[in-house]
């Protein structure tokens, strides 16, 4: 069985919110990711609840790509302490951070129409959104600012 790096992480030992890599990985073809670990809140003493967190993940995923290039992915954590991000290349954790940072400032501002992928047909559990959910922990986050280190708290 292969060996997953979150799982070898000491969740009580970091401090978010945080971004950090999580792994860089090349491709047979020489292609390049970079894999983010966006961490919102506290692990093992937050989780943002399920409906703030999907709307969170509607709205980012379109807003990250207006401040990061090659982004291929951003996905909740199941412990709904924040999200995964996979982008092409070797990306920096500053980029990461400012990436994020302003996309949160985006969700501030964000109304009900800014929600892509809120009808059945789109959204395999449509009924489960909370843009205030999402709003207020944009928000919360925001005040505390992402640390450029998992395990101590340091900005740019």
């Amino acid at each position: 069985m292969a060996k997953v790096e979150s799982f070898s992480l000491d969740h009580d030992a970091v401090k978010a919110p945080y971004v950090r890599i999580a792994g860089a990985e090349e491709g047979p073809n020489g292609d390049r990711i970079t894999k983010f670990d966006l961490r919102f809140v506290q692990p093992n003493q937050a989780a943002i609840p399920t409906s703030a967190l999907h709307t969170m993940e509607h709205l980012i995923a379109a807003y990250i790509r207006d401040y990061m290039d090659n982004v291929i992915d951003v996905s909740p954590m199941g412990c709904r302490t924040g999200f995964y991000m996979i982008c092409w290349g070797e990306r920096t954790v500053a980029e990461a951070a400012d990436a994020i940072t302003k996309t949160l400032e985006d969700i501030m501002k964000s109304t009900w129409d800014d929600v892509q992928g809120t009808e059945r047909q789109q959204c395999g559990n449509y009924r489960d959104h909370s843009l205030w959910g999402a709003q207020a922990y944009a928000q919360e986050i925001l005040a505390q600012g992402f640390s450029l280190d998992a395990f101590e708290r340091q900005f740019s």
